[in-house]
C-alpha cells in the first residue's frame, strides 16, 4: 500500500544530498524531540517486550537474517519526514524489533516522478548516514550479510512504481544513486503498465518491456505487488530471471484485487521468485476476526501451492503500523485509494502493529507446526537468496 509522500522543493533536494555527502544533521521543520540522540540504547521496557517471547522464537530471530521487503522507516506524510530526528525510544524500538533489513519503499508518481524520486533517494540516503552508528545503505547482496554480523540495520532503497524511467537510460541512473527494487506500476495505469485497481488491464506496453528488460540488465529488483492480473503475468513471463511480489497476499483466501492469483503465484515461483505476505489488514481478510492467525493463512497457503522457499514477508507498514499515524495524516491515506480497497475501522493486525512483530510472528509460525529452518526462510532467507540472485 504505503503512502505517496507529497511534493518537495529543490531547496529540499540540495540540503538533503549534502546531508548523504556530509552526514550533517537537518534541522528539522517539526521535531518533536530535537535532542534525540542516535547512540540510544534499549530501555528496559524495551528489552521486558522482547523477553516475554518463548525461547525458541528469540533464538530464531536471533540467528535469522530477518528481512522485511517492503517496510518504510518511517511512515509520516510530511514531506521531509526524513529530517525530522529520531527520539530515544525510536531508536531503541529499531534496535529491538529483531529486523535485520528494512526496504524502505514508496509510492511516488506522476509527471513529475523522476524529480521526486531523486529527491526520495536523497533525502532518505541522508537519514542513513546521519544515523550510520545503526543504519547502512544496501549496494549489493553481501552487504545485507555484513550488516547482520556487525549489529547494523540494512536498508535498501525502493519505490513502489516505475513513472521514474522517462526513458530506458534512466534505470541506470536510478540504480546509480542506490535504487535496487522498483515495482513496475502503482494501482494506477501508466506508460509501463496497469495497476490492480485499474478499471482494464492491457498488460506491459511495449515500453515497458524495455523497462523491464533494462532492469534486468542492470540488476534491479522488478517487483509486481501493485499490478494488475495482465500486467503481473506479463511481467513473469517476459522476464528472463526471478522477480518479486514483495508485499501481497493470496486471492484464493480473500478475493481483493490487490491480491495474486494462484496463477500468478505459480509462475512466479516456477521462475523462482519470491513472495512477501503482508499484514494489512483488508489484505489478510474481508471479514472479521481478521488476526495473526489469519496472516499465517496466507503464508500456509503459498508454502502448499508452490513451496516454502517461495514466501517472505513485506509487511507494508513501518514498525508502528497505519493506525498509529495522526488523525489527519491517517485520514488523507485513506482518501487517497478507491473503495476498492475496502477499509475497514483498523488498518493494522494485532500483533503485528508493533516493533516486536517479528516475535509476535515467530510465535504464530511456531504454533502452527513450522520447523526452525522454515521460519528463517521465512523470515529472510528465501528473499536474501532472490537478492543474491538479481543483484550484481
Amino acid at each position: 500500500m504505503t503512502l505517496d509522500t507529497a511534493r518537495l522543493s529543490r531547496r529540499r533536494l540540495l540540503q538533503a544530498s549534502a546531508a548523504a555527502t556530509l552526514a550533517l544533521p537537518l534541522q528539522a521543520l517539526a521535531a518533536t524531540n530535537p535532542t534525540a540522540a542516535p547512540a540510544a540504547k534499549p530501555n528496559a521496557n524495551t528489552r521486558a517486550a522482547t523477553t516475554k517471547y518463548s525461547p525458541r522464537a528469540r533464538a530464531i530471530v536471533e540467528r535469522a537474517l530477518v528481512i522485511d521487503m517492503l517496510a518504510p522507516l518511517r511512515l509520516d506524510l510530511r514531506a521531509d519526514a526524513y529530517a525530522l530526528p529520531l527520539s530515544d525510544q525510536h531508536l531503541a524500538d529499531f534496535r529491538a524489533s529483531g529486523i535485520d533489513v528494512f526496504h524502505n519503499s514508496w509510492g511516488l508518481g506522476g509527471a513529475d516522478a523522476r524529480e521526486r524520486v531523486a529527491e526520495h533517494l536523497a533525502g532518505w540516503n541522508g537519514w542513513i548516514a546521519r544515523h550510520a552508528d545503526l543504519f547502512c545503505l544496501v549496494d549489493k547482496a553481501a552487504d545485507l550479510d555484513r550488516a547482520k554480523a556487525t549489529g547494523k540495520i540494512a536498508v535498501i532503497a525502493g519505490v513502489q512504481n516505475a513513472e521514474h524511467f522517462r526513458s530506458k537510460d534512466d534505470v541506470a541512473f536510478f540504480h546509480g544513486l542506490g535504487l535496487r527494487c522498483a515495482q513496475l506500476t502503482y494501482n494506477s495505469q501508466t506508460v509501463i503498465g496497469s495497476g490492480s485497481t485499474e478499471r482494464e488491464d492491457g498488460g506491459l506496453s511495449d515500453y515497458g518491456v524495455s523497462v523491464l528488460g533494462e532492469m534486468e540488465k542492470v540488476g534491479l529488483l522488478i517487483d509486481v505487488s501493485h499490478c494488475g492480473d495482465r500486467t503481473t503475468l506479463d511481467a513473469i513471463e517476459l522476464a528472463k530471471g526471478p522477480i518479486a511480489i514483495t508485499h501481497s497476499n493470496c486471492r484464493a483466501l480473500n478475493d481483493h484485487p490487490r491480491l495474486k492469483t494462484d496463477e500468478a503465484i505459480r509462475k512466479l515461483a516456477a521462475k523462482g521468485g519470491v513472495m512477501g505476505i503482508t499484514g494489512v489488514r483488508m489484505f489478510v481478510s474481508a471479514k472479521e476476526p481478521t488476526t495473526l492467525d489469519s496472516m499465517v493463512d496466507h503464508i500456509d497457503h503459498v508454502a502448499r501451492l508452490v513451496g516454502i522457499e517461495h514466501v517472505g514477508i513485506g509487511s507494508d507498514a513501518d514498525l508502528y503500523g497505519y493506525d498509529a499515524l495522526p488523525p489527519d495524516q491517517l485520514k488523507a491515506l485513506r482518501d487517497s485509494y478507491k473503495a476498492s480497497y475496502g477499509f475497514r475501522e483498523r488498518i493494522d493486525i494485532e500483533g503485528f502493529d508493533r516493533p516486536t512483530k517479528t516475535f509476535e510472528l515467530t510465535e504464530a509460525l511456531i504454533r502452527r507446526g513450522y520447523s526452525d529452518g522454515d521460519i528463517e526462510a521465512v523470515l529472510g532467507g528465501n528473499f536474501r537468496r532472490l537478492l543474491g540472485q538479481v543483484w550484481r
